[in-house]
């Protein structure tokens, strides 16, 4: 099992009271930081402002962030836990994910999903649509950002996204296209649209009892459709410190996935924009429950 870190980006006021350059600066040591540590992975989650209530706090980017952490990165894949579909054009998300796959020599990941938080949705004037609409958004969205990482031209016609005769160049480093997660805890849509057109399901925030009583529903979606369940990893969004079990030593949690078969967990750590000390317990844990981490990166 693999794991990997969600960077600071502001969202749940960690951030309060600082200059935005010097949170800027934290966000870019912890990343460096988690890469120094063998760490697989680094990840933003996809808010516009704090949460679950707007505050006047720093909240950056998604996707400009993960440009510039690529930029000061050099092994850690890196993506979105996970980009909200009803955010942006899908075309446009195909255009710039690829672009980031080549800035980065072939190390993105594309993670989405439905949305939920309806006060950055209103705000920023997307309005709130149903679970429905946004479901069946999210697979319009799949269908686009599948074409438009295929070789040739792009065309779909969905009732919520659609493109026409659509050139996406350059088009990503990764063959065939760069991996899609999809997130969410719905069985009867979002794992099904995660069998048919992701390479990876991302279960979000389930303890260890719940995840075992998932697998063999998410294996049945895949059988639905005559794909090999062994060809869709799963992977767990842990909340660390928020967890649901918070009397749950953090080693027994990471164990109990690991055996499970979780192919990767992925988790905020809260006191990381703080403290060095944050990631270096946290990298102690993982390895003490058998987790795999690269070598330390030692030197300047």
């Amino acid at each position: 099992m693999k794991v990997g870190v969600v960077v600071p980006l502001g969202q749940s006021g960690e951030y309060a009271g600082w200059d935005p350059v010097t949170a800027w600066g934290r966000t870019m040591q912890v990343a460096r930081q988690a890469e120094d540590l063998g760490f697989e992975s680094v990840w933003v989650y996809d808010h516009v402002q704090t949460l679950p209530e707007p505050r006047d706090e720093i909240t950056f980017e998604s996707f400009m962030s993960l440009a510039h952490l690529g930029a000061v990165t050099t092994r850690v894949r890196l993506g979105h836990l996970v980009m909200s579909a009803g955010f942006r054009n899908p075309a446009l998300t195909a255009k710039m994910i690829s672009t980031l796959d080549v800035h980065t020599g072939g190390r993105m990941e594309l993670g989405i999903g439905t949305g939920w938080n309806r006060f950055e949705w209103e705000a920023y004037g997307y309005g709130f649509p149903s679970a429905r609409d946004r479901l069946g958004a999210l697979r319009d969205q799949l269908e686009v950002l599948t074409a438009m990482m295929a070789p040739g031209r792009a065309s779909y016609s969905g009732q919520y996204a659609s493109v026409a005769d659509a050139v996406n160049l350059p088009g990503p480093v990764q063959v065939p296209r760069v991996p899609i997660m999809v997130g969410g805890n719905g069985p009867k849509v979002t794992w099904r649209l995660a069998a048919r057109f992701a390479d990876e399901l991302n279960i979000d925030g389930l303890m260890p009892e719940d995840v075992a009583e998932a697998l063999p529903v998410v294996r049945d979606r895949c059988e639905e459709i005559g794909r090999d369940p062994d060809s869709l990893r799963v992977s767990a969004h842990v909340y660390g410190s928020n967890s649901r079990d918070e009397g749950r030593p953090r080693v027994e949690l990471l164990t109990a996935l690991r055996e499970l078969g979780i192919c990767r967990v992925m988790t905020p750590i809260r006191a990381a924009s703080e403290s060095d000390e944050a990631l270096v317990s946290f990298a102690e844990d993982c390895r003490a429950a058998g987790a795999e981490l690269a070598s330390p990166m030692t030197g300047p």
